[in-house]
């Protein structure tokens, strides 16, 4: 078998079994095969995509390539949670300790921010004294005592996947449908849970654009995870504008206990108590409206808060700084955004806004770049609020002025007013099952 025959063959769109798809996957790994052939192979696929077995296999093929998680220790349904990531897109800490105030064991792994989606990891990070590189005995005994925890993914799990992100990321193939959804879900099945529900996002600040986009993905995911005999669903909300007013590591980690708390903003609450609600479904706890009522009462009667709490001290960390803004560890530099006119805020384009936030040193342009914890960006007008000029639009927090003021010209053209009161969109547009498409 050539790796240049199996090029050959995806370039002329014709399909591959799963012997071709293994051994493409194993030899790069193994580092036989080079960069430059495998760049080819992914921008084949690219343009000519996979059908639902090769998905299959070439998910299958990454997910042998190294360690798998075995959950079987740990008693009862464990459920997990994936977001194809966004602005402001926080909802892995609101929603993991809801789940696990309900009585349902999460298990989860997860990755480090690239570029300005902003990652689980790093948010943890900015809480003092947390540790999320536990052993992986620390780590199930965390989970069988508290119900819950959230640990940085290990190096061992899925590598195939590790190498060829990096090279997707630099040969402009990281949009290809069938290798985002191989990558997602090879991980996902690595790390165990019985039950996987994915945050598919959509809009502007999302790797899918179009909600045709964000359904067609959502298929292929679900379908993978149907063929290794997992429970997997997708729910598709809305990226065009940030989730929440907060951006930033620290500043969401704070945003994040506001809702556990009961307060915070309605559409950042909203959308995790659904995603919350759908995890405990799938976990069998009743009917959606039953899980959308439990999700509600673990926050109004303070106990996911406190499941939050107990998994944050678990692992090391130290919330007391986070218990209110005034004590909360911002930056240096509080630079306030003034509306310069009055109107009505018609759009907030999320992806002008990651830039932003990237200015101020929230992200990180490659994996090795180092983040600024307390950076970060507060938005006190949402789509729908009426403005008046001399109002603050945003607050932004950084090391330097030179920094915000760079970040405030990307912000003045990423918020957008009208004469008239617009109408705000949804913030959940469909879920997809293995029964089919539903569409709000």
């Amino acid at each position: 078998m050539r790796v240049y025959d199996i090029i050959e063959k995806k370039r002329d769109n014709k399909n591959l079994n799963e012997e071709e798809i293994k051994y493409i996957i194993k030899e790069y790994v193994s580092g036989k095969i080079p960069d430059y052939q495998m760049s080819a192979f992914l921008m084949a696929v690219y343009f000519n995509g996979m059908n639902e077995e090769e998905c299959f296999n070439f998910a299958k093929s990454m997910l042998n390539s190294g360690e798998k998680m075995d959950l079987t220790s740990i008693p009862g349904i464990k459920v997990d949670k994936h977001s194809t990531g966004g602005v402001g897109d926080k909802t892995t800490l609101i929603v993991v300790p809801i789940v696990a105030a309900c009585g349902v064991k999460v298990a989860k792994m997860s990755g480090r921010g690239l570029g300005y989606t902003g990652g689980t990891v790093d948010k943890l990070e900015s809480i003092p004294g947390v540790n999320v590189s536990l052993s992986m005995e620390k780590f199930f005994e965390i989970v069988k005592s508290i119900g819950c925890s959230v640990v940085s993914q290990t190096g061992n799990l899925v590598p195939a996947d590790k190498k060829i992100y990096a090279l997707r990321d630099v040969t402009a193939t990281v949009e290809s449908k069938p290798l985002v959804a191989s990558s997602i879900m090879s991980k996902k099945i690595a790390s165990g849970a019985d039950c996987i529900l994915l945050d598919v996002k959509t809009g502007k600040g999302a790797f899918m654009k179009t909600l045709d986009d964000a359904v067609e993905l959502s298929k292929i995911m679900v379908k993978i995870g149907k063929n290794f005999g997992r429970k997997v669903m997708a729910v598709i909300t809305d990226m065009n504008s940030p989730l929440g007013n907060a951006v930033g590591n620290s500043l969401e980690v704070w945003e994040s206990c506001e809702v556990l708390k009961g307060g915070g903003p309605e559409d950042l609450k909203k959308v995790s108590v659904y995603l919350a609600a759908n995890m405990l479904y799938m976990a069998e706890k009743g009917t959606l409206e039953d899980c959308i009522t439990l999700a509600n009462e673990v926050i109004n009667n303070g106990k996911a808060y406190e499941k939050f709490k107990e998994m944050i001290s678990a692992q090391g960390g130290d919330l007391s700084s986070f218990d209110n803004f005034e004590t909360l560890g911002k930056d240096d530099v509080c630079y306030e955004i003034i509306s310069e006119k009055e109107g009505y805020v018609s759009s907030i384009d999320a992806e002008k806004l990651g830039k932003a936030s990237m200015i101020l040193g929230v992200g990180r342009l490659k994996k090795e770049d180092s983040i600024d914890y307390k950076a970060g960006i507060i938005l006190y007008k949402k789509i729908g609020d009426k403005v008046e000029k001399g109002d603050v639009l945003a607050a932004l927090y950084s090391s330097k002025t030179e920094k915000c003021k760079c970040a405030e010209e990307i912000i003045k053209e990423a918020v957008v007013l009208s004469h008239e009161k617009v109408k705000v969109a949804p913030l959940i547009h469909a879920k997809v099952t293995d029964q089919g498409v539903e569409k709000f």
